[in-house]
């Protein structure tokens, strides 16, 4: 298979990634007794010499939770065939990738209310009141 583009600044080559197959479970009858199917495409983060430094450090921070000795593990089983889920994997790895190493949004800056919608707010509130108001006891 050829080299997995995960964004315009990151491609992983082949060699760093790291197959295994497996039976799987589910649809399939019989065949999937006797095919290995299920794939697991595993890919080293922490030790990759082709993901550059600062998106490496992204990745990790990020993946903290994912990731095991550095090592990013994705899995997939839902098709009958190898194929398939291999390509199932590598789209599912470059997704992760690519969430895990995108910029960060813009800082939100902070604005304050304008003084008609301080007003508009102070008059609903009243007008709140005054519905409540209405709703008590009848006074005397």
């Amino acid at each position: 298979m050829p080299d997995l583009p995960v964004s315009r600044a990151l491609v992983l080559p082949e060699r760093e990634l790291h197959w295994r197959f497996s039976r799987a479970s589910g649809p399939g009858g019989q065949g999937v007794n006797t095919t290995d199917s299920r794939v697991e495409l595993s890919f080293d983060l922490a030790g990759s010499p082709s993901v550059p430094e600062h998106l490496r450090a992204r990745a990790l921070d990020r993946l903290a939770g994912r990731l095991v000795d550095g090592v990013l593990v994705v899995v997939a089983s839902e098709h009958r065939s190898q194929l398939r889920n291999r390509e199932a994997a590598r789209e599912r790895l470059a997704a992760t990738l690519r969430g895990a190493t995108a910029a960060d949004p813009p800082a939100r800056r902070p604005t304050r209310p304008s003084r008609n919608a301080k007003r508009r707010r102070m008059d609903e509130k009243t007008r709140r009141g005054r519905i409540k108001r209405l709703r008590g006891r009848p006074e005397e």
